[in-house]
């Protein structure tokens, strides 16, 4: 039971990550491998809030000072994502599909050093605020973090199914996906949609960056290259596109990841994850929730 609720965990963390890219790709069909930096910039902006607020004496508790802190840092992750499908997506929008994926992988790599330039190379303690004290349930320990890991999953996929849904930006989203060019004929703006996308897409990135932070005590400059791959993992396990598949797909791999490594060892636990991947691209390439797609003609 210990192991499966840190495999929970865990994989509710791969999931709000997962989101981030199943919306883009929903959208664009465009995969975003820089997503995973700017995860890891939400949580290095907010690790530095935070020691702001500490430096001042602001006297106030815990998790209310991590919920400022990251209401501070979502707008500038969201405007971030606005500048990188600004200045490196949008001028590629019709290249070959070769050419954004390259520009994603060196903006991955352009984020990376940038935020090493900024917080060095060493690693940052996430401030100790909220309360770690062990909660002992259905036979496994836990604590607040972990409960408000898991809580924040299913409270942000829910509000995003909701949206997609039952709003005007979610029909706009859709019609964007399915019918691009039929979209702008009906008065859709698809460059705003595109880059709403990017912003809520980064956004839900900052939050799972705070997460992942505050869930293992700690951040560096490359803890969002690895985890980004493992999410992208699990987008492609649930179905990358569907939101729901995202969260399914992570806690999936997040469970079975730490049953495996429970059972032989944490040398083997990035080999698992990934030929989870191969495995499942050679039996299922849509994933579990994923709709098969044809080719347009």
């Amino acid at each position: 039971m210990q192991l499966v609720m840190n495999g929970l965990v865990v994989g509710c963390i791969y999931g709000l990550i997962a989101l981030g890219y199943t919306m883009v790709y929903g959208i664009m069909g465009l995969i975003n491998f820089a997503h995973g930096e700017v995860v890891m910039i939400g949580a290095m902006i907010t690790i530095s809030i935070l020691n702001a607020f500490i430096a001042a004496g602001i006297d106030l508790n815990g998790i209310t000072l991590v919920l400022l802190a990251l209401m501070c840092a979502t707008p500038i992750c969201m405007a971030l994502g606005y500048s990188i499908e600004l200045c490196a997506y949008r001028p590629l929008r019709n290249a070959p599909r070769l050419a954004p994926l390259i520009t994603a992988i060196g903006m991955s790599i352009v984020l990376q050093q940038v935020a090493a330039i900024i917080w060095g190379t060493r690693i940052i303690p996430f401030p100790t605020l909220i309360d770690h004290t062990p909660i002992y349930f259905m036979g496994a320990i836990t604590n607040k973090v972990q409960f408000m890991v898991i809580t924040i999953c299913f409270i942000l996929m829910a509000a995003l199914l909701l949206m997609i849904h039952k709003t005007r930006l979610g029909r706009a989203m859709r019609a964007t996906s399915e019918k691009p060019d039929v979209a702008r004929l009906m008065g859709v703006n698809i460059n705003r949609i595109i880059s709403i996308t990017f912003m809520l897409g980064s956004g839900l990135g900052a939050v799972a960056g705070v997460m992942m932070a505050a869930n293992y005590g700690q951040i560096s400059y490359t803890s969002g290259f690895l985890i980004g791959l493992k999410a992208f993992c699990a987008a492609v396990l649930g179905g990358i596109g569907n939101i729901s598949g995202a969260v399914l797909g992570g806690i999936l791999m997040g469970i079975s990841e730490s049953l495996f490594t429970g059972l032989v060892g944490s040398q083997w636990q990035d080999v698992f994850s990934f030929a989870v991947l191969i495995i499942v691209l050679i039996f299922r390439p849509n994933g579990l929730l994923g709709e098969k797609q044809s080719d347009r003609a």
